[in-house]
């Protein structure tokens, strides 16, 4: 049996596959096409201080080799993940990595210290959400906005913090940097890059909001390529994530730096994804003899 086992900040996880928010839900509904317990873990969707509406439809728009959506972090609320869903995913043996997303630090830190007490493994931190007392910046575009929503997390945080970082900036490396000098316990990236469709026939925005986060196989090379830099700018775990649909996918993240990838856009046409990238894994690993997956980190300079 090859090892599987990776480190995220003191958390072992089975194998380096997870979930990426707001493509898995909390696993319900994927549940009856995969085991969760296979999984290294599984990110939930983005939860908030208060339930939000998200934004209105259309929201979702189909793009050659990816989608765009524009949901708006669409999320019952804190109270609701606590009681329904964290209950759910304690039944499987998977680590559990709770998304959090807000409108300002206060929201942010209300979220994590209702989380303090609660069993989840670890913290991943949207800092794609619009800073509301900063015009509507994302905290993840702004170094200084960055670093600080990042020490306001840890001190109210009991869990180890993942930075979810945007690549809508300029320099990746100086947001990973940020991220680190704030006290994050590792960084994960890519999110979604900023895209438009414009619907020819209608004569106008495919989606409702213009705008939306292009996501799946299209942006896989920027990614990839984020992801060896932000590696190679800070002593942190980075995990992956980005147009991953198969192991080929997974393991050109793990040969740039990733400790572990997270599988998002790929759920949407295959439920099962996940667990068929793991398996390839396996595969590779037995015909290329590799007998840790860490063995497989960062081998490309």
């Amino acid at each position: 049996m090859k090892n599987m086992k990776v480190s995220i900040a003191g958390v072992e996880l089975k194998n380096p596959v997870m979930t990426a928010s707001g493509t898995f839900g909390s696993g319900e509904e994927f549940s009856a096409f995969l085991d969760l317990s296979r999984l290294g873990a599984v990110v939930t969707k983005g939860v908030a201080a208060t339930p939000w509406p998200g934004n209105p439809t259309p929201r979702v728009a189909e793009t050659a080799s990816g989608m765009l959506n524009a949901i708006g972090l669409q999320n019952p609320g804190i109270d609701t993940f606590i009681k329904r869903d964290i209950p759910f995913l304690k039944q499987f043996d998977t680590r559990i990595i709770v998304n959090v997303c807000g409108k300002t630090a206060a929201e942010y830190c209300q979220v994590v210290e209702r989380l303090s007490e609660c069993p989840v493994d670890l913290l991943e931190i949207n800092v794609s959400c619009p800073n509301v007392k900063h015009g509507g910046i994302a905290f993840g575009q702004d170094p200084v906005q960055l670093q600080r929503i990042t020490q306001e997390v840890k001190k109210a945080a009991r869990q180890p913090v993942i930075m979810k970082l945007s690549p809508n900036v300029t320099d990746i490396t100086e947001m990973a940097k940020a991220a680190e000098a704030g006290g994050a316990d590792a960084v994960s990236l890519i999110n979604t890059l900023t895209g438009m469709k414009i619907d020819i026939y209608r004569r106008t925005f495919a989606l409702a909001n213009r705008t939306g986060g292009l996501s799946g196989p299209c942006i896989k090379p920027v990614a990839v390529r984020m992801v060896y830099q932000a590696v190679r700018a800070v002593n942190i775990p980075v995990i992956g994530m980005g147009g991953i649909a198969c192991a080929e996918d997974a393991l050109e993240f793990l040969m740039a730096g990733a400790s572990a990838v997270s599988v998002g856009t790929a759920n949407f046409h295959d439920p099962a994804a996940t667990v068929k990238i793991l398996e390839g894994l396996e595969r590779f690993m037995e015909e290329q003899q590799v007998e840790r997956i860490t063995d497989l980190i960062r081998v490309v300079e």
